[in-house]
């Protein structure tokens, strides 16, 4: 049987799609996790569109810690291993479902983040644009409405709530993103699916299109996935592909 890090060592061509998994190796909770943001009781607000036309408080209240607390947060061993494998020329790009931001703060240069990200927020009156940080200045130097039990919200000259570019339930992926992913999708000849179950479409997706193209798709999640008899190689422990992935060198036979 063929194992993951075999596979990795004969691919030429490697995409690596990634989800809450790899993040929750940094602290940061699986949304639909036992402690996730979908334990809300607010939770199908929080990002719904139409919600936070009508009241952008619930986003700000729900997504205080998770969204806004994000520095407290550094890259996980999936994030510098995928690094890794660009470094050594397999890794040719990642798709991630995640809004964190940390592949870039690992080093991954090309990245396609197909829910959208909160690098930049819009006005959802004018348009106009604030870059993250901005926005995390305009809340520390608002924090005495918090300390009421009121969530600051972030807004324009306008009057316009200023939202991140994250997509909410009633949006479209971003088009870029999306097309950019499923152009890199077309070109690998083996996809590394780590840390989601393929649960969310369109993005879940997207590992059909490696294989209508001739490429394989190996995949290492706790949970089971829709793909797995589909997948050239199966693990559960990201922490353990990790580890093996950054021991890597062009001798390795280590099995996952």
């Amino acid at each position: 049987m063929n194992t993951i890090i075999d596979t990795i060592m004969g691919a030429k061509r490697i995409v690596a799609m990634t989800g809450a998994g790899i993040s929750t190796l940094c602290g940061i909770p699986d949304f639909r996790g036992p402690a996730g943001l979908y334990k809300n009781p607010d939770a199908e607000r929080i990002f719904d569109i139409d919600w936070f036309d009508r009241d952008p408080s619930i986003y700000y209240r729900g997504c205080r810690e998770l969204v806004y607390g994000l520095g407290d947060f550094s890259p996980g061993p999936v994030h510098i291993a995928l690094k890794r494998l660009e470094g050594m020329g397999k890794l040719t790009g990642i798709i991630t479902q995640n809004i964190d931001m940390l592949h870039q703060r690992a080093g991954s240069k090309r990245v396609y983040e197909v829910h959208g990200s909160p690098v930049l927020h819009h006005c959802r009156k004018c348009g106009d644009a604030k870059a993250f940080n901005e926005i995390m200045s305009m809340i520390a130097a608002n924090g005495g409405a918090e300390r009421l039990g009121e969530p600051y919200v972030p807004r324009c000259a306008c009057g316009g709530a200023y939202k991140p570019d994250i997509t909410f339930f009633g949006e479209a992926l971003p088009e870029a993103a999306f097309r950019g992913a499923q152009e890199l999708s077309m070109t690998a000849d083996l996809m590394l699916v780590l840390g989601t179950s393929l649960t969310v479409y369109p993005a879940a997706g997207l590992p059909r299109i490696t294989l209508q193209a001739g490429g394989r798709i190996a995949i290492v999640n706790a949970q089971p996935t829709s793909m797995d008899d589909a997948a050239c190689a199966r693990a559960d422990n990201l922490a353990t592909f990790a580890e093996q992935i950054l021991n890597l060198n062009a001798e390795s036979e280590f099995m996952v």
